[in-house]
């Protein structure tokens, strides 16, 4: 987004650097989400565009999940874009204009065995995003989802089974997806020229389609 010329505020629990404006944060903790969100207005002004991309990600079988795995996963991917839902579309909807995209999952949509916590809460995330997308685009503010299949990040373990040529040879497209092609998705999403509210893009190699 930089290179497109925009001014972008990142909130990262890790790493908050490299960016006009950053802060370490958990998107989890709405006080410190507000705090952020208003320190970077002052900073770089009104905010225009929010990608909701906080990740977390584990591979366990239901029997393994324990409530408080549980609980962070949801407080990461639900809580995390509500979190920035409650602190950037009020602004947005006043000026009548903005976009919020979330970043859901291809297992928001299909199911598979070993993330069952991970799944539920991208589908929750992708709900709340289309609902939100009906109660806001009548004041100018577009609310869209890009669903990312399995992606060449660090959250993909190295030793994943979807790494493994045994799944990437099933795919369509023989591999999996690039950060630069779901990055693309967003960037195609924020800007004005693409007319579309409540809708999802599927970045998954066409596993999903």
């Amino acid at each position: 987004m930089q290179a497109a010329g925009w001014r972008v505020a990142n909130f990262d629990f890790r790493d908050e650097s490299g960016f006009d404006y950053g802060r370490r944060l958990d998107v989890s903790d709405e006080v410190a989400v507000r705090s952020a969100v208003a320190e970077a207005e002052s900073r770089l002004g009104p905010v225009s565009a929010v990608v909701a991309c906080a990740g977390h990600y584990e591979e366990m079988p239901l029997e393994s999940i324990t409530p408080e795995t549980w609980r962070r996963m949801i407080r990461t991917h639900v809580g995390g874009v509500y979190n920035m839902m409650r602190a950037t579309l009020p602004g947005m909807a006043a000026r009548g204009a903005g976009s919020f995209v979330t970043i859901a999952s291809e297992r928001a949509l299909v199911a598979a065995g070993g993330d069952t916590h991970y799944a539920s809460a991208k589908a929750a995330a992708l709900a709340l995003t289309r609902t939100a997308a009906l109660e806001v685009a009548a004041r100018g503010v577009r609310v869209n989802a890009v669903a990312p299949g399995p992606t060449d990040t660090p959250l993909l373990a190295a030793d994943s089974w979807e790494r493994q040529p045994s799944f990437t040879e099933t795919l369509p497209a023989r591999r999996i997806a690039h950060p630069e092609e779901v990055a693309l998705a967003v960037v195609a999403l924020i800007e004005d020229g693409m007319f579309l509210d409540g809708g999802l893009i599927s970045i998954n190699s066409g596993t999903v389609m």
